[in-house]
């Protein structure tokens, strides 16, 4: 610890926190956590495996689909650590260094998911719109280059985030209202100007929320598309292509901006429902993802089905 002055002391642990108030069950919370972290791993390296062997599934669909699954991974296995470690532990002390990096993954794996959320939209925008040509739009080359095109502006859209959080001096509180690290939540910790994080964070969030726009405005795009089709079962038929993509929109996009909304609204002394929708923001979209997918898709459903079929034979 370093003094900075007469009167402040920097600030050299920073401290997660469980769920408030239920610090004596935190063992037994940890149970259906340890179990939701190991059904999405074990959910998303399925969908990722299927995808890379099945040459049936090399299609843009369901690339943009492994682009979910890895950005799904990189989101659970971030907050992993903390997580297991306040609920089974009740170690709750983390290096600032560590707190930093970790919110860079969340929030990098979170912009991630919401932009492939959005090219997914885009793709099924194309499906629907102009089918013939949909394989020549969308080649293998073309989605490598969207792939590496979003993942770079992912990584330079957060990569200021723990710069601008080391530049700050952190005293008198330690306290974090999460089991892992959000930018939000450790600026308020600062003691020294944090005007430039705050300008930078509601700049991100807003970006987040015209990723939400333009998907909006696909599916307004495919709703018009499909109100043109004479035939009620052919409307079905199209709108039943993008019943998983919008289920994946909104297990995604309903907790993050409730959490948002709280953090700005909610009232300080009830912090619990603060926590849960937090918690439901990171372990939730990745765990359901790949059943929502499996469910609704049949190729993908086929292809797990016949393995365990061929492992039973």
């Amino acid at each position: 610890m370093s003094v900075l002055n007469t009167s402040e002391v920097e600030i050299s642990t920073f401290f997660l926190i469980g769920i408030p108030g239920m610090e004596h069950a935190h063992i037994w919370i940890s149970i259906p956590i340890c179990l939701t972290y190991l059904v999405t791993i074990l959910g998303n390296c399925t969908i990722l495996f299927f995808i890379k062997t099945e040459t049936s599934l090399h299609e843009p669909m369901y690339y943009f689909l492994s682009m979910l699954a890895v950005s799904d991974l990189g989101l659970t296995i971030s907050s992993l650590p903390t997580m297991l470690r306040v609920f089974l532990f009740n170690a709750t002390g983390i290096s600032p260094d560590a707190c930093f990096a970790q919110e860079f993954f969340i929030h990098g794996f979170s912009a991630m998911e919401s932009l492939v959320l959005l090219i997914m939209s885009i793709d099924r925008f194309i499906a629907i719109y102009n089918p013939l040509r949909y394989t020549s739009i969308l080649t293998s080359a073309r989605i490598i280059k969207i792939g590496l095109a979003f993942a770079t502006l992912c990584l330079l859209l957060i990569l200021s985030f723990p710069f601008t959080l080391k530049r700050l001096r952190y005293c008198r509180k330690s306290l974090l209202s999460h089991s892992y690290c959000l930018h939000q939540d450790v600026m308020k910790l600062a003691c020294s100007d944090n005007r430039l994080n705050v300008i930078y964070g509601l700049f991100v969030a807003l970006m987040a929320m015209l990723n939400l726009l333009c998907i909006s405005v696909s599916y307004m795009l495919i709703l018009k598309v499909v109100l043109g089709i004479s035939s009620h079962k052919g409307r079905l038929k199209v709108l039943n292509t993008c019943i998983s993509h919008f289920c994946a929109v909104l297990i995604f996009y309903v907790p993050i901006v409730t959490l948002a909304a709280l953090h700005r609204l909610a009232n300080k002394d009830s912090p619990v429902i603060r926590v849960i929708i937090a918690d439901t923001f990171l372990l939730v979209p990745p765990l359901m993802n790949p059943i929502v997918y499996s469910v609704k898709s049949q190729q993908i459903r086929n292809r797990i089905l016949a393995k365990l079929y061929e492992k039973k034979g």
